[in-house]
């Protein structure tokens, strides 16, 4: 009688074992389950906010309306990669990374294309950045950038790339300084100060070398300024 009792007392304890297990096994399912909703399908952990970063020219209406995404939408469906590429299609910004900042804020942190010539079109003036984007259309030149001259203006033109080559080898000082920049071909680049003189700069070749002297030949009095051989300068 003793041994059937055991027996019996053992498979009731077995029989509860059981019990516990497969509670705890729903519960964690339930708790599993709860969780992927309100992250994948709750609106309790959705977009609350988009936050923008580094735009100085553009404004963060503009940026936010550019991702595209709605209030509310869950954080953790927003596809990144897409919200990136919809906002690259704004032309003045030169790159993009977007995050999730929990528990309800899409994170936008951009670099805006930096304008360093404008270039005639028509009437108006297109800003150029250094890659030969052009990001905009104005009816007045900004003052403080040369125009450029250049039969083809766009990306990959041979003849573009060498005056954008001069313009990042520059020093920041004499940029103001200069009035227009001509470019009929890769290797006869000319600057024209606002003052009326001339720099004969040449190809896109020791561009360092070549500012690096024109900053101390302009101290000189003179017309015309030849820097394009920098072994070999002249001053007339």
């Amino acid at each position: 009688m003793r041994d059937a009792g055991a027996r019996a007392a053992g498979r009731g304890e077995a029989v509860n074992g059981v019990w516990r297990s497969a509670f705890l096994a729903l519960l964690t399912v339930g708790v599993v389950g709860i969780a992927a909703w309100l992250v994948f399908f709750s609106s309790v952990l959705g977009v609350r906010d988009i936050q923008v970063r580094g735009n100085l020219g553009i404004p963060a209406q503009q940026i936010q309306q550019a991702t595209g995404v709605p209030e509310g939408r869950p954080l953790a469906t927003v596809d990144v990669p897409e919200v990136e590429e919809r906002i690259m299609k704004i032309r003045q910004i030169q790159s993009v990374t977007v995050s999730r900042g929990w528990p309800g804020t899409l994170v936008v942190e951009v670099v805006e294309r930096e304008p360093v010539v404008v270039v005639p079109v028509g009437t108006r003036y297109a800003l150029m950045d250094r890659h030969g984007v052009m990001t905009e259309v104005r009816d007045v030149a900004p003052p403080t950038l040369p125009v450029l001259r250049v039969d083809h203006p766009q990306v990959g033109d041979p003849a573009t790339g060498a005056a954008l080559a001069v313009m990042e080898a520059m020093p920041d000082d004499l940029i103001p300084r200069i009035a227009e920049m001509l470019a009929p071909s890769p290797e006869t680049v000319s600057l024209r100060l606002k003052d009326g003189r001339t720099v004969m700069w040449g190809g896109r070749d020791r561009a360092a070398d070549k500012a690096k002297i024109l900053v101390t030949l302009l101290k000189r009095p003179a017309d015309t300024y030849d820097v394009s051989s920098p072994d070999v300068v002249t001053v007339k």
